[in-house]
């Protein structure tokens, strides 16, 4: 089934979130990546540090997300630090309360950006339409 949308020539007062599968692709892969630079660097060093630098990571690619991929891109980001920047490497393990922490830390990274994003976006919209 086709549906159809109207191609509008104006400036959009607020801009597209992209989509949700593109967001989890960006944020797997550029956890990915850190956790592996990180290992290269200092070795299997301290999995906070690792934590931190992709909250940051996950915080900034958010900005450009619908807040529906907060809970994807914080579990997509758990499974990189998990599998990758803490012992045993290779094997997912669950540890209940630091799990926890770090998933309920990468989550509101994840929601923080979007929201900061989207008020921005909003404040932005309404300075530009109101006289």
């Amino acid at each position: 089934m086709l549906e159809w949308k109207p191609i509008s020539s104006g400036m959009r007062p607020v801009p597209t979130p992209a989509a949700t599968p593109s967001v989890w692709a960006v944020t797997g892969i550029a956890a990915f990546v850190l956790v592996t630079a990180f290992n290269l660097l200092d070795g299997h060093g301290d999995p906070t540090v690792d934590l931190m630098a992709i909250c940051v990571i996950v915080a900034a690619v958010s900005t450009g997300a619908r807040l529906t991929a907060a809970p994807g891109t914080a579990l997509l980001c758990w499974l990189a630090l998990n599998g990758f920047a803490t012992a045993p490497i290779g094997e997912l393990t669950w540890e209940a309360p630091y799990d926890i922490a770090r998933l309920a830390c990468l989550l509101a990274a994840a929601t923080a950006g979007t929201v900061v994003a989207r008020l921005t976006h909003a404040r932005a919209a309404h300075r530009r339409l109101t006289p």
